[in-house]
């Protein structure tokens, strides 16, 4: 239905700037958003509800609707504040001060037969150009990918970095009754059960691309590996790892060929290198104790893990091609699920402190000591970084209720990402995918 403008002359300004598509010459200029800076502020973004190019006097559902997706995928990223259009006054069409934004998104759509032509400007709201402008034209269907990939590339813009709007997160729910393996996009939009096992499912792990599944499933009475493989028809499953004893704990290698898990086939648990058909390529540890959760370096040449071969779990690295151990972690008693940053710089992990389990970062480099980013009530366990290495997803648990929140870099804006029934724990996200 249409809706009656309240900031009509805001919007007549705007649309009169989606004009010739062509970038402004310019030297470009990034926020440094320096996400450990608990003081840093969130820049003011305004997102106009998108106006129809024949019928610019009306707001209708389809315009409302883009610009309020436009809005909740900008505001993810944990440094936006996106200006409430149902509170931005009525201004000047020539004073983009007036609402106090840092930068404004604008919108105009069309349909063109049974595709729909949207054209999407971001506009510096202190110089009033045009910094980044795109066309689409694709079917209705596809107005969802059209409006993230544009958010990306306007946090890219604005940061120099590419946003994370299209990247996915996998996760263990109890919803249908038992542990099941689900998949959800970042904004919680599309969530979807994957496994049926109606048994135990644990340590799901998505491939950068998203393209394949490893979890282990208790299913068969044994804890086998499984890996599902979207890109065939009826999403393959099959066992790669069905050896007695353990098999879970799965590392994806950043090129996706390589896995690295831990087996007890030997009766102790250690860590082995295999490929995607499941054959054992190399035995990585054979030290007494448990060695687990393995964790890739962005370059693929070291792996992080924990091992208690010095009587507590202690997170150590690898060097995949010498076998060098280096133990990383030396303060408390307890310091497991070690993730390493896309950007190399950190391994987030799990502590177990005065304050119950909390989240911790550390330097890769020898020494290091750690900074504790969450020291809340309750256990906060399980940390996965997010793409652009900003933000750390984790299980939260209280009053035995389990949820997945995010946290940005420096553990502030704590958030719940999914409102949805049941306990949901060991998130683990995929890398930014090419959705459009």
């Amino acid at each position: 239905m249409p809706r009656n403008k309240s900031i009509s002359s805001i919007i007549c300004f705007m649309v009169s700037l989606l004009a010739p598509m062509a970038s402004p010459s310019f030297a470009e200029e990034f926020i440094d958003i320096n996400i450990t800076d608990a003081q840093i502020k969130k820049i003011n973004v305004a997102v106009p509800y998108f106006t129809e190019k024949n019928k610019p006097e009306v707001f209708h559902d389809s315009g409302i609707n883009m610009a309020k997706l436009m809005g909740r995928a900008l505001d993810f990223h944990g440094f936006i504040n996106v200006i409430n259009n149902e509170t931005m006054p009525n201004m000047d069409p020539g004073n983009l001060y007036a609402i106090n934004a840092g930068y404004i998104i604008t919108g105009k759509y069309k349909a063109e037969g049974k595709k729909l032509v949207l054209e999407l400007r971001l506009i510096d709201g202190r110089t009033k150009k045009m910094i980044l402008g795109k066309r689409f034209r694709d079917s209705w269907e596809k107005q969802r990918q059209m409006i993230l990939k544009f958010c990306d590339e306007v946090i890219g813009k604005i940061t120099g970095t590419t946003g994370i709007s299209s990247s996915q997160i996998t996760f263990i729910s109890d919803a249908s009754g038992f542990k099941e393996v689900y998949i959800a996009d970042v904004l919680g939009d599309d969530i979807r059960q994957i496994t049926r096992h109606k048994n135990l499912t644990i340590t799901p792990r998505l491939s950068v691309k998203a393209d394949k599944l490893l979890y282990t499933s208790y299913h068969r009475g044994n804890p086998n590996l499984y890996l599902i493989d979207f890109k065939k028809s009826a999403h393959l499953t099959r066992p790669i790892s069905r050896r007695k004893g353990v098999n879970y704990s799965p590392a994806w290698s950043p090129d996706g060929k390589q896995i690295i898990m831990t087996m007890s086939k030997d009766d102790n648990p250690d860590l082995y290198q295999i490929n995607i058909a499941g054959e054992v390529i190399k035995r990585l540890t054979a030290e007494r104790g448990i060695n687990v959760s393995p964790t890739f370096s962005p370059d693929g040449k070291m792996i992080a893990f924990v091992s208690d071969r010095t009587g507590e779990p202690q997170i150590y690295t690898m060097n995949l091609a010498t076998g060098q151990t280096t133990r990383i972690t030396y303060e408390g008693f307890e310091n497991t699920t070690p993730a390493w940053a896309p950007n190399g710089k950190w391994l987030a992990y799990t502590a177990k402190t005065d304050n119950g389990y909390q989240i911790c970062k550390i330097a890769t480099t020898d020494r290091a000591r750690p900074i504790q980013l969450t020291n809340y009530w309750g256990s906060h366990e399980s940390p996965q970084w997010s793409p652009d290495s900003r933000q750390i997803s984790f299980t939260r648990t209280r009053n035995n209720i389990s949820k997945i929140c995010t946290i940005t870099a420096d553990g502030q804006w704590l958030r719940e990402l999914f409102n949805i029934q049941g306990n949901q724990t060991n998130g683990n996200w995929s890398g930014r995918l090419n959705i459009y």
